[in-house]
């Protein structure tokens, strides 16, 4: 039986991938996505490293969409900031244009890694990115990850009929959306 630390290690492992693709479904950018996975497996190793194995995915995942509603959160105040702001101008009383706003973003959705996603994958991706946030979670959670009902209540920190019914609601709302790729 392998120790704490490397049962840990494992299920961490087993949940890295998928969990960046809800949080990059979730937030649209690489970088965002990496801090937020990053974050929940300290938290998870920090804080439940001691529960039983069993308990760690309910938790995991409970961490992370806490995570991206805080992502949201903090993304709404920043946006709210910004339009009261003055836009800035340089010496030349020209528009200041910010030089990171800039730079081309090398983001996974670059031209040559498109050739290689296939326009079902695409458009599942805009679809989902089109989701309210809740029934982006509940979808991604028991379609993608699995969980029972009762874990991804626990996960999203609402009722089971709350779950069924934002995941109900992503289904409709994805057949409808995907119609045209359905085979």
């Amino acid at each position: 039986m392998p120790n704490n630390n490397q049962a840990m290690e494992d299920f961490l492992a087993s949940v890295e991938r998928r969990a960046y693709r809800m949080a990059y479904i979730a937030t649209g950018s690489r970088e965002e996505a990496l801090d937020i996975v990053q974050d929940t497996m300290f938290r998870l190793v920090r804080s439940y490293s001691h529960k039983p194995e069993e308990k760690w995915k309910p938790l995991f995942y409970r961490i992370l969409q806490n995570r991206i509603r805080d992502w949201y959160r903090r993304r709404a105040v920043r946006n709210r900031w910004h339009a009261w702001l003055p836009s800035r101008r340089n010496s030349d009383n020209e528009e200041y244009v910010d030089p990171i706003s800039q730079v081309e973003d090398k983001d996974a959705r670059a031209p040559d890694a498109q050739v290689h996603m296939g326009d079902g994958m695409k458009a599942l991706d805009t679809a989902l990115g089109s989701l309210p946030m809740r029934q982006q979670q509940a979808f991604l959670l028991r379609g993608w990850e699995g969980l029972s009902v009762r874990e991804t209540a626990a996960a999203m920190k609402c009722s089971e009929g709350t779950v069924k019914a934002h995941y109900s609601r992503a289904v409709h709302s994805l057949r409808s959306l995907l119609e045209d790729y359905r085979p």
